[in-house]
């Protein structure tokens, strides 16, 4: 799905493979590989390579959030750490620190903490290869 400024964002993008539904609450530390989705309350860790989206119902407390990407919609409290990139919609609050390669931030978007940019990854011919 493309937002208002014709820009690819990770909403739509990537099919949802895990979901905590609004008025859902968790604890404790989140693994997850594919696409996950949190409208309800989550308080912990979360770590993966894969993509997470907080949609705008959510709030999420978190000492670390070490993702590949994630798009925020809600609200998000910890460090949050993306190999790839950060997206924080207009509706998205973010209280903490983020560090990624690529960050973009709506309008009517709040983040109220540090911001680092990143390097990205390198790519390698091992894991090129590997995907084809």
């Amino acid at each position: 799905m493309k937002d208002e400024k014709n820009r690819e964002t990770l909403i739509e993008s990537t099919e949802i493979t895990g979901f905590l539904d609004e008025g859902t609450e968790f604890n404790g530390e989140m693994k997850f590989g594919g696409t996950m989705r949190i409208d309800g309350k989550f308080n912990g860790k979360i770590k993966s390579d894969s993509t997470l989206i907080i949609g705008e119902t959510a709030s999420v407390k978190a000492e670390l959030i070490e993702v590949g990407a994630i798009s925020i919609n809600g609200k998000v409290e910890g460090h949050i750490k993306a190999k790839e990139r950060i997206e924080i919609h207009s509706r998205g609050k973010v209280y903490g620190s983020i560090t990624a390669p690529s960050l973009i931030i709506d309008d009517g978007a709040l983040l109220e903490g540090q911001c680092s940019m990143s390097k990205a990854p390198e790519k390698t011919e091992t894991s090129e290869a590997k995907k084809k």
